[in-house]
């Protein structure tokens, strides 16, 4: 399938939003795009519920064969109770974590007021954005980091009548360590929550929709590319809806290290880095990411994996830490670097089946916006099921500002 060079698809973006272009015709393209055959095999073999052994830390675990079965429903906290819900649970449930190892991952349903439609509510699967990696970050556990903004954005789906049901994500509040930005893990984890929880509550549609920002935005675009094959006959997937997608990220890590940056970026940013090194230590056991870090590097990694992001920002603003002082040898060291990040973190480029939804912020500066639009420049060039839309505003500001188109789009999902 012919791919538009990064220039030609940035302009090709930058075009067809100054347009207001919206949906393309769905595809029925089944290519992985430019996933690793290792990635087809890992996918299937879930997929189907294959049983194998895994090593992960050296210990051998089995893959799970039971994804998306509910094993307790257990009570929210205050603090992850969304404003407004007629009924909130959070609830534990069987997936996957990285190398498709089984684990149990924790989720917090909300139900909306008043009386189910027949067939019950249709469920909005919330994919959260960065919150951090220590269990007591989880979104189910001490509720959004940023709180008036995912209320007010959550609260906005529920009074249109949808359940939610928001994954934590694998090692978020539950045993084992999260391998943030793993995007077919939270993919998995996100499909399993909605099926645990259409499983268990008759009032839940298992009509669905996902729907992200930033870290989740990524979440919520993997999980549109393997939704149907990830849900099986059982779900009945309708499209997503992403806002502040980071895009290509690979691209910039491979550029990472000594002395690269020499200076002290965004706090954000450098907290971002630190989790990514942290999901790759996770996913990636064998390739001994500390032997890539400085002992500075190292420190600042190990203090990432226990904090969450808001504390983190500040412990990394008030020590002036430059990124190029983590490393001792550069990313792009690492065996077929580019391919290796992209099958981790990479978005898709084909095979989407239901229509999706891309909401970006022109000064969005948590992620790369120009990235952003060549994603969606990549996208149209392929003939994938994309409306995009952009915002006068930045990261965190276009969550509730693109509900004025998120809304209808994700009604006419459901008709």
């Amino acid at each position: 399938m012919r791919k538009l060079s990064t220039t030609a698809a940035t302009l090709a973006a930058a075009a067809l939003l100054a347009t207001g272009v919206s949906a393309l015709s769905p595809t029925a393209t089944a290519d992985p795009g430019t996933r690793s055959a290792a990635a087809d095999n890992s996918a299937q073999a879930t997929a189907g519920g294959v049983a194998q052994s895994v090593a992960t830390d050296g210990v051998a675990q089995s893959v799970a064969t039971d994804t998306g079965t509910l094993t307790e429903v257990l009570p929210l906290a205050p603090a992850a109770t969304l404003p407004g819900s007629a009924d909130a649970h959070r609830i534990l449930y069987r997936t996957t974590t990285a190398g498709d190892a089984a684990t149990v991952a924790s989720a917090a349903v909300y139900f909306p007021p008043g009386q189910p439609p027949a067939g019950g509510w249709p469920v909005i699967a919330w994919a959260h954005g960065t919150i951090g990696l220590a269990d007591e970050c989880a979104y189910s556990i001490a509720g959004p980091g940023a709180v008036e903004r995912d209320w007010a954005y959550l609260g906005a789906w529920l009074k249109q009548g949808y359940a939610i049901v928001a994954a934590d994500y694998a090692g978020l509040g539950t045993e084992g360590d999260h391998p943030y930005l793993n995007g077919r893990v939270e993919a998995h984890n996100v499909v399993d929550a909605v099926q645990a929880a259409t499983g268990h509550w008759d009032t839940l549609s298992h009509r669905w929709v996902v729907v992200g920002q930033s870290q989740g935005a990524g979440a919520a675009v993997t999980t549109a590319r393997y939704a149907t094959e990830f849900g099986g006959p059982g779900l009945d997937y309708r499209g997503a809806v992403a806002t502040g997608t980071p895009a290509y990220i690979e691209d910039v890590l491979v550029t990472l290290g000594p002395g690269v940056p020499p200076v002290a970026l965004p706090a954000g940013v450098t907290a971002y880095t630190l989790y990514i090194l942290n999901g790759l230590r996770t996913s990636f056991p064998d390739l001994n990411i500390d032997s890539y870090l400085t002992e500075t590097g190292r420190s600042w990694v190990d203090r990432a994996h226990d904090e969450c992001l808001l504390p983190l920002e500040e412990e990394l603003r008030a020590h002036k830490v430059a990124g190029g002082d983590l490393f001792a040898r550069p990313l792009a060291d690492l065996p077929n670097a580019h391919a290796l990040l992209h099958d981790y973190l990479g978005l898709p480029e084909t095979g989407y089946d239901r229509p999706l939804f891309l909401g970006q912020g022109l000064q969005d500066t948590d992620v790369l916006t120009p990235e952003t639009l060549r994603f969606i420049g990549v996208l149209t060039a392929n003939g994938q099921p994309v409306t995009a839309r952009t915002y006068p505003t930045d990261h965190s500001g276009t969550v509730n500002a693109s509900l004025v188109d998120s809304v209808p789009f994700v009604r006419n999902l459901f008709r």
